[in-house]
């Protein structure tokens, strides 16, 4: 029973020619995030006879925001971000440029989460072109774009300690974002950790709303970030803590009531001792900003561990462009450093640049700025997340969960233990695991096969909270230098997705034909009696009964 599509060719009716899904909306120039970079690349392209389209994920719905995603948001969302209609009030009162972008003609899309990109390639040869893989509250569609730019901003790098677990405990970007763009962050007195630049403008932005700023923490013996900055922090009462770690929050179930800090060595050993509790309700992890780069890395972009831009980024060229010609990157997720933490200018330039670019890719003149160069940089940044995950992690009291969601420890991911529900034990006394020496034999140590062998990094939150961490222990364990070990990664959806919202996505009316066969598993869905090695789809009988019937 093949279906004839030609008069000479003939195509296996289980396959998936012709069965693409089908695209629902077009638009020449897509831009992901609606940020500094987002809404100036927006505004650049608007006006010039193209479609432009414009999409934000927030506001993130409060089951997303549970599950820590995008940014970790420690169980400090108030109750007005469960109200989607304030939400989207206090967003556009608060980014009035995006008003702007409505106005010159750009299709904003708020609430809507870019979950994948997909060029046509050797492995999905049904594309045609690129299209993006978009939900929203009511549906997850496809969308066919020409050019994208990707302006998705950073998070923040997870710090294990005991207690880290409880609410309160947060990434300093997720409160910068409850407290200005939802107005929700539900804290009154904060213990900052991390002396970073874009640490300690958080600190002053959510001093400006209201939450006292107990201390600041870092593991260095130096504040790393303006001095300006800190020094307005400790006019309004912030005690610095350099040479010091979190040793344990305290609290309850319902969340964070002090935190116990412990000054350390230069080895990172915890002094006995000279432990401090603070008051506070919520603990603010600024130790890096982390380049969100989940969908350039997912779709094939080239990256590599750059430390003056803060870490794994894209690679990207003077005109903000990827090692895909269709793909640019701007604003935080091309890189973070002091000056553009400090300066949105450094972000929009980004963006315009970016735009311009894309621009002449679409035939249309348009001049573009000089290239945005990143602080000249001093330090080791991989040293410094190392220091910070020995001090904090390996040198922990207690066993906290490095992977909150699988909950994996410290001690599993260095000894490579399969996880705790098989059971495993070695028949053998003198059969141990592996470990990250063992698998360091045959190179850097690769966090992906040790998520596959210990779970660490698989679990709702997609790792956000926990792969720089196994990073880190990976890098600690071995000798290996950070940069050197590869970046785990990131495959699409790289926002979860319900199965009522895939539910909605349309397909061919033929997919549902003989999609039995996709799974190439012959006995389990035609009867044993009935299938004759080998079995193929090409070969299967079209007619009687089957095991799924």
């Amino acid at each position: 029973m093949d279906k004839t599509l030609s008069n000479n060719v003939k195509y296996d009716p289980a396959s998936v020619a012709g069965k693409q899904p089908p695209v629902a909306d077009e638009t020449d120039l897509l831009i992901v995030g609606a940020g500094s970079a987002g809404i100036a690349a927006a505004l650049s392209a608007a006006g010039k006879g193209l479609r432009v389209t414009l999409v934000d994920e927030n506001p993130v719905p409060i089951e997303t925001m549970g599950a820590e995603i995008p940014l970790h948001f420690g169980g400090r969302m108030g109750a007005v971000v469960a109200n989607r209609n304030a939400v989207f009030e206090t967003m556009l009162d608060t980014a009035s440029e995006l008003g702007e972008a409505l106005e010159v003609g750009v299709d904003v899309r708020l609430g809507t989460a870019v979950w994948g990109l997909f060029p046509q390639r050797a492995t999905a040869a049904w594309i045609d072109g690129c299209v993006a893989g978009l939900a929203d509250d009511d549906r997850t569609y496809l969308l066919r774009f020409r050019q994208v730019i990707v302006a998705s901003g950073q998070r923040d790098m997870g710090l294990a300690f005991d207690g880290w677990e409880r609410p309160g405990v947060m990434g300093a970007s997720a409160a910068y974002r409850l407290a200005t763009t939802y107005g929700a962050l539900d804290s009154k007195t904060a213990v900052l950790v991390g002396s970073g630049t874009a640490s300690l403008q958080i600190g002053n932005a959510l001093a400006d709303k209201g939450v006292k700023i107990a201390a600041v923490v870092e593991q260095g013996s130096a504040i790393k970030g303006d001095e300006t900055l800190l020094a307005r922090l400790e006019s309004q009462g912030a005690r610095v803590f350099t040479g010091h770690v979190v040793r344990q929050a305290v609290g309850d179930a319902y969340g964070v009531k002090a935190v116990v800090l412990t000054s350390i060595d230069s080895c990172g050993k915890h002094i006995p001792q000279t432990e401090q509790r603070i008051e506070c309700d919520t603990v603010l992890l600024g130790i890096a900003s982390i380049p969100a780069i989940e969908l350039l890395e997912a779709v094939g972009c080239a990256t590599a561990f750059q430390a003056e831009r803060g870490g794994h980024v894209a690679l990207v060229d003077a005109n903000q462009r990827t090692s895909l010609p269709f793909v640019f990157a701007a604003g935080d997720c091309a890189g973070t450093w002091g000056r553009k933490s400090s300066s949105s200018e450094v972000a929009k330039r980004e963006g315009r640049i970016a735009a311009a670019a894309a621009l002449q890719a679409f035939g249309v003149e348009s001049s573009i700025e000089e290239p945005v160069v990143p602080d000249s940089f001093q330090g080791d940044a991989g040293q410094d997340r190392c220091a910070w995950v020995r001090a904090s992690v390996v040198e922990a009291q207690g066993e906290p969960y490095v992977c909150q969601c699988e909950e994996v420890t410290a001690a599993e991911i260095l000894e490579v233990r399969p996880p705790r529900y098989l059971e495993w034990e070695p028949r053998d006394e003198k059969v141990h695991t592996r470990g990250i020496a063992g698998l360091a034999c045959d190179g850097p140590p690769n966090p992906d096969i040790v998520k596959r062998l210990t779970r660490a990094s698989m679990g709702p939150c997609q790792g956000r909270r926990c792969r720089e961490q196994v990073a880190a222990l990976l890098s600690i364990e071995s000798g290996t230098p950070l940069p050197q070990v590869p970046l785990a990664t990131f495959r699409a959806p790289v926002r979860p997705l319900a199965l009522k919202q895939l539910a909605t996505l349309e397909e061919a009316p033929g997919t549902a034909e003989h999609w039995d066969s996709w799974f190439h598993i012959a006995s389990q869905w035609v009867p044993f009696w009935q299938s004759t090695p080998p079995y193929t789809a090409a070969g299967r009988q079209q007619r009687g009964p089957v095991a799924s019937e």
